[in-house]
């Protein structure tokens, strides 16, 4: 196979590595075309270093313009104990695809990387006219963003222009005109009241450049065994920045995640950017042993900084040892795991171990119809995603109506740890953990539009499980838009889950400023732990959290707790 980079690239990179800077190449556009130079092919150069026997390999400093191979710009697949020291390199992906895909590797780590996208895979503008009904929205787009015939109907969101954070929770938007290559007319029905849009105000919305095809994620590592990342920095993505699943023991050590700033950003634009990534920022699922994130950072994103899940299975009935089951995607619980089982009512039973899984059909119509009653997902709702059904076969006789939730307890990241974390100013959660034996601890968070830390088993998208044996423990948290600390477990029927959902949490020496009330918020709880923690400098507000209307509760106080023992 010929090399396809240019030698004289490789050879600056080379000079520079040697001499211990970075390669200069040539600037990238303001429209995002490819530079003069031929692009670096960093798979050509990883696979050839692999293919001889290289288990440290070390890429030239430098920042290359990389081109996609089926969908992705960097396949990392099948290797084992190995090293890519990526020190002061930086990949610019060419198309709104998946930048690295890691795969079925054990024992590797990527260190130093900067990834970035040139198409970006979102466009930005202002707001110039809104109409009287506030339902439509003109909006010119800025010079050095994609125009509007690349927008795609995803993440949109508005900011304010003075800070620069967002001023609103995402607006839905029904209908995307392009009026010519520079302006859009966005349709957004319903309400807009609270913290109505203005004109003036800032938006980004979603893009796409990708004729090659598009995958989502910037990061997907999948089935891994003790993968590290570390000093990987990422300042733009389609869709989540760190995906993982079904891998065992990840270690994310100073991983950042942030908006370019506009002296750091090799293109040049007429307004900085308003946004990093275009979801959630580092996502776990199905972990074996969960991940460690330590000394990372995550901020602008439109979704939550981190989320640490598995997958709850839908149960139809039960007789005896026996259950049919509708699978989320894929079932995932294998004969010998631990079971955790759930009533539709939220209570949860004492955990069981799986004997055998066996594939039982398709769904019932009557299941589906069933299914179009929950508050769902729409796409769970329908039965598009609960489509197989299996015959899963327990060590003792239960019995769970219709409605009840099963996941497999070793697949939903126990034993995971953030530590020493920098988040916030993103348009959801900070903090979202479903997961058990771990430790949330001395983190910032700051600006997130929801609450800072939650756990919660989230029954509308079948997010696993309940959590036991937690620690959360010195974090600071300031001027956050929901329950800075949040607790909760809520069933299918809408019901606050009674004691013993989690277990064995402990809260302490955490600070929090700038929110509002209550700082703590509890329910579900057996063996229950609150600490000294410093709550104070609240902001005035009179909305009762849902947990708190449920419970028939309507004084707000710093700590609540509901269904709690200690």
């Amino acid at each position: 196979m010929p090399n396809p980079y240019s030698a004289s690239l490789l050879l600056a990179g080379l000079l520079c590595l040697a001499q211990g800077t970075a390669a200069e190449f040539p600037a990238l556009t303001q429209g995002g075309a490819p530079a003069a130079a031929a692009p670096f092919d960093m798979q050509f150069y990883i696979d050839k270093e692999i293919k001889g026997g290289n288990k440290r390999i070390i890429v030239p400093p430098g920042r290359y313009r990389v081109a996609p191979r089926d969908r992705q710009h960097l396949l990392l697949q099948g290797l084992k104990d190995i090293q890519i020291i990526a020190d002061r390199v930086e990949m610019i992906c060419t198309e709104t695809t998946r930048a690295i895909t890691i795969t079925r590797c054990t024992n590797i780590s990527v260190r130093g990387l900067t990834i970035d996208y040139d198409p970006l895979p979102y466009t930005q503008g202002r707001i110039t006219a809104i109409s009287a009904d506030k339902q439509v929205y003109d909006v010119e787009l800025f010079d050095g963003y994609a125009a509007a015939e690349t927008v795609r109907n995803f993440k949109y969101e508005v900011f304010r222009p003075d800070t620069r954070t967002l001023r609103c929770e995402d607006r839905s938007i029904s209908n995307i005109e392009i009026v010519d290559a520079r302006h859009l007319r966005l349709t957004s029905p319903g309400r807009h009241d609270g913290n109505p849009e203005q004109v003036g105000d800032l938006i980004v919305i979603g893009s796409e450049y990708a004729p090659h095809g598009s995958i989502p994620h910037a990061v997907e590592c999948s089935r891994n065994v003790n993968v590290r990342l570390e000093d990987v920095a990422l300042f733009a993505s389609n869709c989540f920045g760190f995906l993982e699943y079904d891998c065992d023991g990840s270690v994310y050590a100073r991983c950042r995640i942030d908006r370019r700033s506009p002296e750091d950003d090799p293109v040049k634009r007429a307004s900085p950017r308003l946004r990093s990534l275009d979801a959630d920022a580092y996502h776990s699922k199905h972990a074996i042993k969960g991940p460690s994130y330590l000394e990372c950072t995550a901020r602008f994103m439109g979704d939550d900084c981190i989320n640490i899940c598995g997958d709850y299975h839908m149960i139809m009935s039960s007789q005896g040892k026996e259950l049919r089951v509708l699978a989320k995607g894929n079932m995932n619980i294998q004969p010998g795991d631990p079971v955790e089982l759930v009533l539709y009512t939220g209570e949860r039973l004492p955990d069981a171990k799986a004997v055998s899984v066996q594939p039982a059909g398709v769904i019932l119509e009557s299941e589906r119809a069933f299914l179009a009653q929950q508050n769902l997902d729409a796409g769970l709702k329908s039965g598009r995603g609960l489509g197989k059904a299996f015959t899963v076969t327990l060590d003792r006789e239960v019995a769970i109506p219709r409605g009840g939730v099963l996941c497999s307890a070793n697949r939903i990241g126990n034993g995971f740890a953030v530590r020493n974390c920098n988040f916030g100013f993103n348009r959801s959660r900070g903090i979202l953990i479903k997961a058990s034996h771990g430790e949330i601890t001395s983190n910032r968070m700051e600006g997130c539009w929801m609450s800072a830390i939650l756990v919660s088993p989230e029954y509308w998208w079948l997010e696993a499980g309940s959590s036991s044996d937690l620690k959360i423990t010195g974090n600071t948290i300031a001027n956050c838009g929901g329950e800075p600390i949040c607790i909760e477990a809520v069933g299918g029927n809408g019901d606050i889950a009674p004691a013993g959902a989690h277990r064995n949490i402990v809260i302490a020496d955490n600070t929090v400023t700038g929110c509002a009330m209550p700082a703590i918020l509890v329910t579900s709880t057996a063996e229950l732990h609150i600490g000294s923690n410093t709550l104070d400098r609240w902001i005035s507000s009179q909305r009762i959290p849902g947990e708190m209307r449920r419970a028939g509760l309507t004084e707000l106080k710093p700590v609540v707790e509901i269904n709690c023992t200690k």
